[in-house]
This record gives structure tokens, C-alpha cells and sequence, in this order.
């Protein structure tokens, strides 16, 4: 069956479940009601310390066919999965879904484990490095891995559409009774916005931590009303691999010349006014747009509101300049801004539900005024990849994309036409993440392309004097250079569903031939 954005989905998918089709960003209503976690009761003299990972595990009742819960806040330099799957291999449990918040290259030795049949299921919004290719090009799994952006997989869980048995917790500080906050001590990531929501619906939670602190924590992210057990361990991970140079301005020419074209947009828009709204991405021309922008706010005397999102340390700056009155931060991606977190009041964490969940009474998605996005495909329809590679390699995520761009007024596209000659701007993306129907411009080095539904855009445009190209046309062009891409060719074979934030499925990835 055809969804909206004109893919081919299955009606039914082995080991899925029914699809249901993309249907338009706010076109599907939820139904029924929220989840509703187990009631517990506590004793005085309770004691939640427990010697290891293995005792915890125990103690938390883990069996075959459950659902774990992890986190990504320490990215490559995460340490708690792979400990707790070679546990849970050593006990001999088998069948284990994992629902991670992203999975990196620091989780390759999740393959072994596969193969072994410890974990028969994955639930992330990302996959990269070796996991990713082997399961593009062989289907290790032997069942698609399903991908959620940031909001729809809080949604998921809120919904009880999955149920985490056993959520794990990595902590940088927290107390005997489970108290905990990832600010302080050696493994400090920051925000801690994605197991929030894990912690407040699981039946059992785990809190690892490699910094015990004395009770009662005095800064509380996760309160001890929703934790079963404490580990200590010698280290959590390594902070310093969160962001590896990716959250620093860029210097290279082309793109600062999107970064600077894009920031022309914006300012054009007529939406960088007092008391708006901001999101850009974390690193290349996303985060360079700041740049620009800050110098036309300081010029212009203009305050915004909060900026949001995965929280840098320019975006800390903009903070303490006073160009921005709040940061809202479900994810920190450096120590300047870890440290912005803890020092300063209007620097305010967040959960990913009140990010970007869209079945909730408000989000934080749906307050933006501009989003600066980042795509390794963007096509005619103007809908983006962010997963896949035009080899087929699952390599990516997706992320809080389509949570912001569905939200924001203004969603723009920052990429170049070409890396290492191929191509960014294609007839067809290979994977549909984002859909077009909620992106407006598309900024490059040879071109600026509005989405024709956006009518006043293009006419604001023209009447600030900058060019609005065909996207046809700059795909053509940049075609020229390049040649046009040979395509990929795929089995009958789903290693992969792609599911819209509202749980409606806008692609599925195939197989690779060999």
C-alpha cells in the first residue's frame, strides 16, 4: 500500500506487526490511554545497593524475552551495554529486545551477541559502524530493526505500544536510594532526557553508577520513586568521546557559505524576531548557522526565547550573551555545555516526551519558530535521509528530525550537493526519515530551493533579493559533476522499518544484493 509520501509499504510485516501508512504529520490521532507502570511499596530500612550487574539482574527477575531498556547520552564513549549484555550472556538469557535510545560504534560488540541469540530484537533511532552494515547487507538480525525518532519512541512508551521490563540506567552521580542526575562526577553527559522517560514506565530500573553520592542528592534528574536497585562500578564511560570535533564551528569554506546563505534565509523569513524560537543541528553548517545568526541578533538587538535541543557549547554561549533567555536540553553533546547545565538555572533539562513526543497536551517541538536541519539525501520532494546511504548502508538516524521539522515554522535544510562526489540531491532519496511535506528550504553552495507548497516563503524571498532555484534543476546540475548514481540493488528481504513519530511507517529498508 502507498502512504503519502508515495512509498510501497507492506501491510503486514513478519515480526512487526501491521503497518500502518504514513498518512500526513498530524493526520493520525491516538487512541485509548496512557500506560500505567506497576504499583510497589517501599519499607523502611529498604536497602537498594547491590554488589554487581549480575546481582541487579537477579534482583530485578530477568528472564528470556524481555525488553531492556539503554540510553545513548555518552554516545561513543558509552560503557553500560556492552557490560550488561556479557552479563547477560554469562547467565544464559537469550531472546532479549533491546530499546535504545541510539545505538553507536562503541556497541559493535552487540554483533557477538546477536549471532549467540542473547538479543533477538532492536528498537533504536539509530544504527551505524559494523552493526549497521552487517545488518544491511546480511540481515543479522533475521528481523527488521525497527527505528523511532526521539518523540515517537517517548510516544511508544508512553503509550504502552512497548513495554521496557527492565530499564538500565547509567548515572554519573547518584545516591544509595537511586536518586541520580548526570551533571556531576567523572561521567558527567549532562541532560539525561531520554531514560526519564524509560525510568517513569518500566517494571523494574537499574541505576549503574561509577559516583556514589551521599544521600539525598542535592540536583535530581530521576528521582528514587522510580529505582529498584544501584550498581557501583568502576566506570560508566568515557565523556570525552560524546562529541569527537563535532560540535565545534566549522571551518571549511563551502560550509560556511551555506552556513552563511542559510542564515540569509532566516533573517529574510522574517521569523528571527524578538522572542522566537531556535533549533540547528550539532555540527557542519548546522551549528555554523549560529554564527551568523548571533551577528544579526547583536546588531539587531533581538532576544529569542530558548534554543533547544542537543545542547552545545555555542549554543551556551548565545545563553550567556543574553541572545537567547533559555536553553531547553534533552541531550548534551559537550563539557561546556554539561557544565552550563549545572551552573546555570536557565540552562533546563528536559525529557525526550516534552521534547518532541507529538501525543502529549504540549511539546517543546512544537514551540519552534526555526529549525536548521542536516540530510545525507534530500530528493525532488524535498523529503530527507538521514539513515541510510545511497549504498544502501544503514549508517545513520533519525533522530529528533522529523520531531522538529513537523513543529517548527520554518524547517531548513543545510547540506552540500556532494560528498566525494556523490550526490546530496537526488531524484529519489534512498530512505524516506523526514517528509517533505514538513521541509521548506534547501540551502547548498550552488543553490537555494524553497518547497513550492511554501508560497510565501518564495515571495519573501524574491523581495530580499535572493534566488529561489528548481530543485529539479539544481539536481541536474549537480548531476553534471557527478554523473548519475547507479542504484542500488535489493532483495524482497525488510532488515529495517522507519517509523513517523505519530508510530505510521513512511519507509522500510530492503536488504542489499550481494
Amino acid at each position: 500500500m502507498l502512504n503519502k509520501i508515495k512509498r510501497d509499504i507492506p501491510r503486514h510485516i513478519d515480526s512487526y506487526g501491521d503497518a500502518k501508512p504514513y498518512a500526513g504529520p498530524f493526520a493520525t490521532k491516538p487512541e485509548g490511554i496512557r500506560m500505567s507502570p506497576k504499583i510497589v511499596a517501599s519499607k523502611p530500612l529498604d536497602d537498594k545497593m547491590v554488589a554487581n550487574i549480575r546481582e541487579a539482574l537477579e534482583k530485578a527477575e530477568v528472564r528470556d524475552g524481555m525488553t531492556i531498556s539503554f540510553h545513548h547520552h555518552l554516545r561513543n564513549g558509552d560503557y553500560i551495554l556492552n557490560s550488561v549484555l556479557d552479563e547477560l550472556a554469562a547467565m544464559d538469557i537469550k531472546d532479549i529486545t533491546i530499546f535504545a535510545s541510539s545505538l553507536t560504534n562503541a556497541h559493535e560488540p552487540l554483533i557477538e551477541h546477536i549471532k549467540s541469540g542473547v538479543v533477538t530484537g532492536l528498537n533504536t533511532s539509530g544504527l551505524r559502524g559494523a552493526i549497521g552494515r552487517a545488518q544491511a547487507e546480511e540481515n543479522i538480525l533475521g528481523k527488521p530493526v525497527v527505528f523511532r525518532t526521539h518523540g515517537g519512541r517517548a510516544r511508544a512508551i508512553e503509550s504502552g505500544e512497548v513495554k521496557i521490563d527492565i530499564a538500565i540506567i547509567g548515572a554519573p552521580a547518584c545516591d544509595e536510594m537511586g536518586n541520580m542526575n548526570g551533571m556531576e562526577g567523572k561521567s558527567a553527559f549532562g541532560a539525561m532526557g531520554y531514560p526519564i522517560v524509560d525510568a517513569q514506565y518500566a517494571d523494574k530500573v537499574i541505576a549503574i553508577t561509577d559516583n556514589l553520592m551521599p544521600f539525598p542528592l542535592n540536583r535530581i534528574s530521576i528521582p528514587m520513586t522510580l529505582v529498584d536497585y544501584v550498581v557501583v562500578v568502576d566506570s560508566i564511560g568515557d565523556p570525552t568521546k560524546i562529541a569527537t570535533g563535532a560540535t565545534r564551528v566549522t571551518k571549511n569554506p563551502t560550509d560556511l557559505l551555506i552556513a552563511e546563505n542559510a542564515a540569509k534565509v532566516l533573517i529574510a523569513s522574517g521569523y528571527v524576531k524578538e522572542g522566537f524560537a531556535f533549533q540547528a543541528g550539532s555540527g557542519g553548517p548546522s551549528l555554523a548557522v549560529c554564527k551568523f545568526l548571533r551577528e544579526y541578533m547583536i546588531e539587531n538587538k533581538i532576544t529569542g526565547s530558548f534554543a533547544a535541543g542537543g545542547v552545545t557549547s555555542y549554543l551556551v554561549k548565545l545563553l550567556e550573551e543574553g541572545l537567547f533567555k533559555a536553553l531547553l536540553d534533552t541531550q548534551t553533546f559537550d563539557a561546556d555545555a554539561v557544565d552550563s547545565m549545572k551552573r546555570n538555572p536557565n540552562h533546563i533539562e528536559m525529557s525526550a516526551a516534552m521534547y518532541a513526543n507529538p501525543h502529549n497536551k504540549s511539546c517543546t517541538a512544537h514551540q519552534l519558530d526555526i529549525m536548521v536541519l542536516s540530510a545525507t539525501e534530500i530528493d525532488e520532494n524535498f523529503n530527507i535521509n538521514s539513515l541510510t546511504g545511497s549504498t544502501g548502508m544503514i549508517m545513520g538516524a533519525l533522530g529528533g528530525a522529523p520531531d522538529t521539522a513537523a513543529g517548527a515554522k520554518l524547517t531548513v535544510v543545510v547540506a552540500p550537493t556532494m560528498r566525494k562526489r556523490i550526490p546530496i540531491v537526488v531524484e529519489e532519496v534512498t530512505n524516506v526519515v523526514t517528509p517533505g511535506d514538513t521541509v521548506d528550504v534547501l540551502v547548498t553552495e550552488r543553490g537555494i530551493c524553497v518547497n513550492p507548497a511554501r508560497k510565501d516563503l518564495i515571495e519573501k524571498l524574491k523581495t530580499a533579493g535572493i534566488e529561489n532555484m528548481d530543485i529539479k534543476a539544481l539536481r541536474e546540475k549537480v548531476e553534471r559533476f557527478t554523473g548519475k548514481p547507479e542504484r542500488v540493488e535489493y532483495t524482497d528481504e525488510i532488515v529495517g522499518v522507519i517509523e513517523y513519530r505519530d508510530g505510521t511507517v513512511t519507509d522500510v529498508i530492503y536488504k542489499t544484493k550481494k
